[in-house]
């Protein structure tokens, strides 16, 4: 079983900052690639930021040069958020692919969400 626990997230005024991280638990052989998501309200998911496990990074054309994704240890990631603007508002929720004990399988199990809220 692989467990995905975000933290952070919260409520900031338009151009401030905010820092949600993840980490994921459990019994797997490594880590590959983590990835954060959100989902605005009557939106479809959409994917943020990944960084993979040699720290390769890609993100959405919307949040380039004000978000920052970092890996510590490989299986912690964090996502620094800035100049916030209003339409960043969203669930964000993080995702991991592990590679597990059960024969080598790969999952990508989601965590649970954790709200940001950027008000105008």
């Amino acid at each position: 079983q692989v467990q995905v626990v975000e933290s952070g997230g919260g409520l900031v005024q338009a151009g401030g900052a905010l820092t949600v991280s993840c980490k994921a638990t459990g019994r797997f052989l490594s880590i590959n690639a983590m990835s954060w998501y959100r989902q605005a309200p009557g939106k479809q998911r959409e994917l943020v930021a990944e960084i993979t496990d040699d720290s390769a990074t890609n993100y959405a054309e919307s949040v380039k040069g004000r978000f920052t994704i970092s890996r510590d240890n490989g299986n912690t990631v964090t996502l620094t958020m800035n100049s916030l603007k209003p339409e960043d508002t969203a669930v964000y929720y993080c995702r991991a692919e592990a590679r597990t004990t059960f024969f080598n399988q790969i999952i990508s199990p989601w965590g649970q969400g954790t709200q940001v809220t950027v008000s105008s």
